[in-house]
């Protein structure tokens, strides 16, 4: 069965950090992509980053670069977002996703984990 798990999210002030993890079985984990998406009460969903765990080639929204780092340790099956300087637009469920490919291969999500729960308070 494949599955996807998240864990690290939690409450944490302004200028803060917090690291995600998500743990992956059931695939092949070296030929997806694995990424994060959130999704914060009435907005849309927005992909945050993405690493493509064959080479390690990386993506991040502008709203995240030079604050959020991505790492996979393909030994656990398991990719990381070291998530630092929090502000509180940063408040949302993060959800862990993989596709197949790469992170810019034209493939939809074909596997999502359940989120966890990242809030920054002012």
């Amino acid at each position: 069965e494949v599955q996807l798990v998240e864990s690290g999210g939690g409450l944490v002030q302004a200028g803060g950090s917090l690291r995600l993890s998500c743990a992956a079985s059931g695939f092949t984990f070296d030929d997806y992509a694995i990424g994060w998406f959130r999704q914060a009460p009435g907005k849309e969903r927005e992909g945050v980053s993405c690493i493509s765990s064959s080479d390690g080639s990386t993506y991040y929204a502008d709203s995240v670069k030079g604050r959020f780092t991505i790492s996979s340790d393909n030994a656990k099956n398991t990719v990381y977002l070291q998530m630092n300087s929090l502000k509180p637009e940063d408040t949302a469920v993060y959800y862990c996703a993989a596709k197949v490919g790469s992170c810019y291969s034209d493939y939809d999500v074909d596997y999502w984990g359940q989120g966890t729960q990242v809030t920054v308070s002012s």
